[in-house]
């Protein structure tokens, strides 16, 4: 068997020191998360992050930076994730959109609210996401290539 991580992409955006948060059900629990999913085939990463922005919270994304490149597995069933998190500000949000199927809610959470509710994290990405971007970390987004045949 060919072990295969999710390759998946988050967005981090802050405002008024509060993130943008997703409340979604997972597996009969809310938890929250940063606006993220999975990459799409034939789709690139940026495309991907703003994408899934916009379906889980009606927000437009536009990306400045990579904040980090994170693997994690999960503890219950094994499957690892490879996130990609970009950080960058948003704009246009769409009150009539509907979003996504599973996501309850987008919400405004600062890290400290976000502690307090660390049992509700939908893994331990969320906040290392969020501590590396508040520890300044930027990295260009012209390190992706979509490389061509």
């Amino acid at each position: 068997m060919v072990w295969k991580p999710h390759a998946t992409v988050a967005a981090i955006i802050e405002r008024d020191n509060k993130f943008l948060m997703v409340e979604e059900l997972i597996h009969g629990d809310k938890v929250f998360n940063q606006p993220a999913g999975h990459l799409d085939p034939d789709e690139n990463l940026i495309d991907a992050v703003k994408r899934e922005t916009l379906e889980e919270t009606a927000w437009h994304f536009e990306p400045q930076a990579i904040t980090g490149i994170y693997l994690w597995k999960h503890p219950d069933n094994g499957e690892s994730f490879l996130r990609i998190a970009f950080s960058g500000t948003c704009h246009d949000h769409d009150h009539e959109q509907s979003l996504d199927d599973g996501i309850l809610q987008a919400v405004w959470k600062s890290r400290d609210e976000l502690i307090e509710q660390q049992q509700r994290l939908r893994s331990p990405m969320v906040l290392n996401c969020i501590d590396d971007y508040l520890a300044g970390k930027r990295f260009p987004l012209d390190i992706l290539v979509d490389v061509q045949s």
